[in-house]
């Protein structure tokens, strides 16, 4: 029996929680619930969602499985139908895992009324368009994209919206890239009206900045990355903080702030973890192409080797890493692999069987190719390169072709054609604001002056390049813009015997001192910064040396919980199953498909298991002072939050625990926290 609500009903106040965004307190008390018995199906549905908030996908997933059951064992078909169709969508958006999604809609499929019209029915479609759409079936992709939009519109607006972002992609596929511009726009516009549910709103912001991405439209993805910046800081929920991170961290690539790019994108990797382990190879293929751009190849390679462990596609970035350590007949067969059998793989950004999908390869082969005196393969690449430039009316893309047929042009001895075609490939990339690109035809220009006996514009065009490379591996991160001059006493943390002083937003409090109140001192001085909470717990400690030292010396805790290894388990049932239709359909991508992730989950579960079974094991240490950190900071913020909500729904949103913990702002927003110790331990 579900509780009844009231002041004094602990579900009450984990929904009063949930309303002020403190999802952490809100999935405690729901939990509390329900191991008490005290959830009924609707609160089940809440729970689900809040724990999705709070970072817990695994009791999201599992939540709407049982729910599923339940409501099927009660005849209720719809509801049932509706809790498959939302594990199905988490299991889509937040794992890439193709197999167990088909499963899990094919199970909706079986209990939906092909006549009626309900919300369900426009999840299922909606859902269904983005897992035909990542598995390469365009033209299935289309009808459903169109019943997602026209029973949506009627029974559920979030799933029509995010069905218009689908149909949006499918036509700039189709060549028509004005048309799925303008409707990409109207769906961020709809996104920004404040109609949506949370989820739903980052998914359709996070659709449209990948659609973006992947059509190398940098100008309007950076206006919509940051519009979904300003809608992440005080909305986002999930997986959500973490994907505009690898989003912003594309734009600051692209305009040479790879220091700042990389810290976003390693901040994004500590947020993802916790949700998508798989598609954690996003941000880590991101990441090797920002490596590489810094002079890093060991780094780029490390990045990128991980990505393919988690089962993601890391070319062409792979394939660069080889050539620039010289490698070039590796790189090449690498490449010519990746354009011939391409990893079916879900992406966002470049969905598969497209030009958009090839055009990066494309890009690489004809450099390599070059490299290797293979101008035939490079002449045919290059051409290509064009074809989809043309196709898809991009800027960049165009740019990435004019310094292909560059390329190709001086390998065979055209050093005036090729001049000319690198100095508007010069000016392409400088009008699309990618400095990185700019500098290396630069350099490709002056190798064509120099072939001509312009000896001057070499040293110019190489100076010029040489300088820019040079800033773009060795600037830092920026700097936090300094805070206009104010009357206000500024936001300060200050220790004062056994007191803290606490100002925040012109507001001034007193705290007592506590194990809490310093690792938030610590987080708050730091902005951006990570701290392993061994690091922590060791700095709090009287001797941090020998703290630290014992921390890392202990061993327990599995590495996959009893939970994790269960769903890894019913995942790998559901791609079987997958595996076994694919096979009596003939359909052998879907069962390429299918048996890549199986391969991801069964290395997943032998690298937590030994052998006999037994769990190999994390250190016992380090999950206690994630377990002592963790509970230390959010009492502290509690008894904050009791003297100023505006203060705890801050720290709420800003500070983040775990295995590592950190104080993560807004980047572009100033955070001059003044911290320090006045007296005693600090």
């Amino acid at each position: 029996m579900a509780l009844a609500p009231g002041d004094g009903n602990p579900l009450e106040r984990a929904r009063e929680a949930a309303a002020r965004g403190a999802w952490a307190d809100a999935y405690a008390g729901y939990r509390a619930a329900r191991e008490a018995g005290g959830l009924g199906p609707a609160e089940l549905a809440e729970f689900a969602d809040i724990a999705y908030a709070a970072g817990h996908l695994d009791v999201t997933i599992e939540t709407w499985e049982r729910l599923h059951a339940e409501l099927a064992g009660l005849g209720e078909d719809n509801a049932a139908a509706g809790a498959a169709v939302r594990v199905a969508m988490h299991l889509l958006f937040d794992t890439a895992l193709m197999a167990p999604v088909r499963g899990w809609l094919r199970r909706a499929e079986r209990l939906l009324d092909p006549a009626a019209q309900t919300p369900a029915h426009a999840w299922f479609a909606a859902v269904r368009t983005f897992e035909r759409l990542l598995s390469g079936d365009l033209e299935a992709a289309r009808d459903w994209a169109g019943r997602a939009i026209e029973t949506g519109s009627r029974t559920d607006p979030a799933a029509a919206a995010i069905g218009r972002v689908a149909r949006a992609r499918l036509v700039i596929l189709d060549g028509d890239v004005e048309g799925g511009l303008a409707l990409l726009d109207d769906a961020g516009t709809a996104a920004m009206a404040g109609d949506l549910d949370a989820l739903s709103t980052g998914v359709v912001y996070c659709e449209l900045v990948c659609a973006l991405q992947g059509l190398a439209q940098y100008d309007l993805a950076e206006q919509w990355t940051e519009a979904m910046e300003r809608w992440a800081r005080t909305n986002a929920i999930g997986s959500l903080h973490g994907r505009c991170r690898v989003h912003r961290a594309e734009i600051l690539r692209l305009r040479g702030q790879c220091a700042s790019a990389e810290r976003q994108v390693l901040l994004a990797c500590e947020e993802l973890r916790p949700y998508v382990r798989r598609e954690l190879g996003w941000p880590l293929t991101e990441l090797g192409r920002i490596r590489l751009r810094r002079g890093d190849p060991a780094g780029a390679e490390e990045a990128l080797l991980a990505a393919h462990r988690l089962g993601w596609d890391p070319e062409p970035g792979l394939s660069l890493v080889r050539l620039a350590g010289g490698d070039a007949d590796t790189a090449a067969a690498a490449i010519r692999e990746a354009l011939a059998r391409p990893l079916p793989v879900p992406s966002k950004e470049l969905p598969p069987t497209s030009g958009l999908r090839r055009a990066p390869l494309l890009d690489a082969q004809v450099r390599i190719a070059v490299a290797r005196g293979d101008l035939e393969t490079a002449r045919i690449a290059a051409r290509e390169l064009e074809e989809v430039a043309a196709r898809f009316e991009s800027n960049a893309l165009t740019a990435s072709a004019l310094s292909a047929r560059g390329e190709v042009l001086l390998a065979e001895g055209d050093a005036a054609g090729s001049s000319v075609l690198f100095t508007d490939a010069v000016r392409a990339w400088s009008e699309v604001g990618a400095p990185y690109e700019t500098a290396e035809c630069r350099l490709r220009l002056a190798d064509a002056r120099r072939a001509l006996g312009d000896l001057r514009a070499e040293s110019f065009e190489r100076e010029a390049a040489r300088t820019e490379l040079d800033r773009i591996a060795h600037a830092p991160a920026a700097a936090e813009p300094e805070p206009e001059p104010d009357t206000a006493e500024p936001d300060t943390f200050v220790r004062e015997g056994d007191y803290w002083r606490v100002v925040f937003d012109g507001r001034r409090v007193t705290a007592r001192d506590s194990k809490g109140m310093h690792h938030l001192a610590r987080l708050l001085a730091a902005p951006g910064r990570e701290f392993h909470v061994l690091d922590l717990a060791a700095a709090d400690s009287a001797d941090p040396e020998a703290a630290a030292g014992l921390s890392r010396a202990g061993d327990a805790g599995p590495l996959l919980d009893d939970r994790a290894k269960r769903m890894y388990r019913r995942r790998l049932a559901e791609i079987e199953d997958d595996i076994e239709e694919a096979r009596a359909d003939n359909d052998i991508g879907r069962r390429e498909q299918a048996e890549l992730e199986r391969g991801f989950l069964i290395e997943e579960l032998a690298r937590a298991v030994g052998l006999g079974g037994r769990d190999r094991h994390a250190g016992a240490a380090s999950e206690r002072a994630r377990a002592a950190v963790t509970q230390a900071v959010r009492k502290a913020i509690g008894r904050l939050r009791e003297a100023s909500p505006a203060l705890g729904d801050h720290l709420d949103r800003t500070i983040r625990t775990g295995t590592y913990c950190a104080y993560a702002p807004d980047p572009r927003v100033p955070s001059p926290w003044h911290c320090r110790s006045v007296s005693g331990r600090s």
